[in-house]
């Protein structure tokens, strides 16, 4: 007679390294914005005008800790880029004011959300929902994170990514249409947050497709660099 527990191992959740941290953070959820830069709603056909926030979640085998080597996924041609910075919360929550909100941040990252965009295009038309588009393995790839005790609260700042040392977006995180407390405050509205979410904040303009043999290399402010290679 077995005396195991589960029918089979259980994954661990995903842990992301802490900068100056013999610790790691594990990964409870991922959320993310969705076209929170005026011009980057602007280049996928939309109206930038300031709607509330919309948020999509990505599975956690999309995490792709400290970034490096990513497989090209399958079931596209049409792989873009979205560079972004990353919210991590330490402080669980729900119904936040606004002016409590960078209470629960525990640190920032940079990150990408690797999207499949021709399965994200097919499904709007379809009226469909976007998760064969945004939610795949290693489609999140982030650096370590840093905490907010060892770095200001990232409210502006420069935002980009280069591909094969070419600038192909860049931005300002003023430019948000909804700024970090306000992201925080709006999806706390309708989910209890907990320690360990990461939340994508969006992305600039300037996204675009990606070939096998690419160099990524992702900056968000004081933060650590994003490099990923497309294998």
């Amino acid at each position: 007679m077995s005396n195991k527990l589960f029918a089979f191992e259980p994954k661990v959740a995903p842990r992301v390294p802490i900068i100056g941290d013999t610790r790691q953070f594990p990964v409870n959820r991922i959320f993310c914005v969705g076209r929170n830069y005026a011009e980057h709603a602007r280049e996928m056909g939309n109206d930038p005008d300031r709607d509330p926030p919309f948020f999509f979640l990505k599975s956690l085998d999309s995490l792709v800790p400290g970034g490096g080597s990513v497989s090209y996924p399958r079931a596209t041609d049409d792989l873009h880029h979205e560079i972004e910075m990353v919210v991590a919360i330490g402080v669980s929550g729900s119904e936040i004011a606004k002016e409590d909100a960078q209470d629960h941040v525990y640190g920032y990252a940079v990150g990408l959300d690797l999207t499949r965009r021709d399965l994200q295009s097919q499904a709007k038309k379809m009226k469909r929902p976007w998760d064969f588009g945004k939610s795949f393995e290693q489609a999140a790839p982030i650096t370590a994170i840093t905490q907010t005790k060892s770095c200001e609260h990232l409210s502006s700042g420069e935002i980009s990514l280069t591909v094969n040392d070419k600038v192909q977006q860049i931005g300002n995180l003023n430019e948000m249409i909804w700024n970090v407390p306000e992201i925080i405050s709006f999806l706390s509205q309708f989910y209890q947050l907990e320690a360990g979410d990461l939340i994508f904040t969006g992305t600039p303009a300037g996204v675009g497709p990606l070939h096998r043999g690419d160099k990524l290399i992702g900056r968000v402010a004081s933060l650590p660099e994003l490099v990923v290679n497309i294998i």
